[in-house]
């Protein structure tokens, strides 16, 4: 797969979702992962996280879509994106209830934004300030 454009599946009502591999530890899980532009981090659901036996390295207070705040546990993992490779990113430890979810740290991580019109991952369009000199 091109590392320019990595398709990712949807459903009919326009969500769009991402097969993952989450590991830690000589552990790995395999999860499929809700891309939400929305969310700051990665959520993992319980029976993703404990497979890998993450443990808590602290909390964080989360607000919902309606308002809601909820306190999660957070910890870090690695996570491999077919054609992107993985890297190491933090990780909200989700509870039952709660849906796996790709979040724009994790992408920012992998230098990827999602395009919602074609269904895709694509790199960011990074913009670097540099100094220019004239050589005379």
């Amino acid at each position: 797969m091109s590392q320019s454009a990595l398709l990712v599946g949807a459903k009919c009502s326009g969500l769009v979702y991402v097969d993952a591999v989450v590991k830690k530890g000589g552990k790995s899980a395999a999860a499929r992962l809700l891309v939400d532009s929305g969310a700051t981090y990665t959520v993992l659901k319980k029976d993703v996280w404990t497979i890998l036996g993450l443990e808590p390295l602290g909390e964080i207070d989360l607000v919902l879509a309606d308002g809601t705040t909820i306190t999660r546990k957070v910890s870090e993992a690695i996570i491999e994106l077919p054609g992107y490779g993985e890297r190491h990113t933090p990780v909200v430890l989700g509870e039952e209830e709660d849906e796996n979810l790709l979040g724009i740290v994790t992408l920012e991580i992998f230098g990827l934004v999602l395009d919602p019109l074609k269904r895709t991952l694509k790199p960011i369009r990074a913009i670097l300030k540099t100094e220019h000199h004239d050589k005379q």
